[in-house]
């Protein structure tokens, strides 16, 4: 369900860049408990995620059949959906919208459409990143489709989501 996931995560980073153009870095520096807000909810989402992926280790028989990204049982919104929520609840994508993005909006012309347009690119060079990494990672699955080596990946990812979304959370 790679493609769903990126899906999202693109369209994370659209909302993200099209608020930085629109003038949430004004209102963040305004209110920084508005970004507190958005770091400990980023934090939730990603222990939420590291739950579920430690909930999915369990159920691991066999090697998992291969999974078409139609809309069957819904996974593939509920992939697109993970893409999308784990990228509005990182913060970093945020501060880097927000930080990173006017600096190269330009100054003779319309300034919304040009930070929506630095965020399209940014969304198309990372969904064409995370598309290569995902081919990369086919290429090795029969290495690790082995069902303990899954289960031991999944418990290892599911730690690390819920230890990151901890520390996104309390602000390390």
């Amino acid at each position: 369900m790679a493609r769903p996931t990126i899906m999202g995560t693109a369209t994370g980073l659209l909302i993200w860049s099209t608020a930085a153009a629109a003038g949430l870095s004004g209102v963040l520096l305004a209110n920084p408990h508005i970004y507190q807000g958005i770091r400990v909810i980023g934090g939730v989402v990603l222990v939420v995620l590291g739950v579920g992926t430690l909930r999915a280790a369990r159920r691991f028989v066999e090697a998992p059949s291969a999974v078409s990204d139609d809309d069957s049982d819904g996974r593939f919104w509920g992939a697109y959906a993970a893409g999308l929520g784990t990228n509005l609840g990182n913060p970093k994508a945020g501060v880097f919208a927000v930080s990173m993005l006017p600096q190269f909006v330009t100054s003779h012309g319309p300034v919304l459409a040009s930070g929506i347009a630095l965020g399209v690119v940014w969304a198309a060079v990372t969904a064409c990143w995370y598309l290569v990494f995902t081919l990369l990672v086919a290429r090795g699955r029969a290495r690790v489709s082995r069902p303990g080596v899954q289960r031991g990946l999944s418990v290892t990812t599911g730690i690390v989501l819920m230890a990151l979304g901890v520390a996104v959370a309390a602000g390390v």
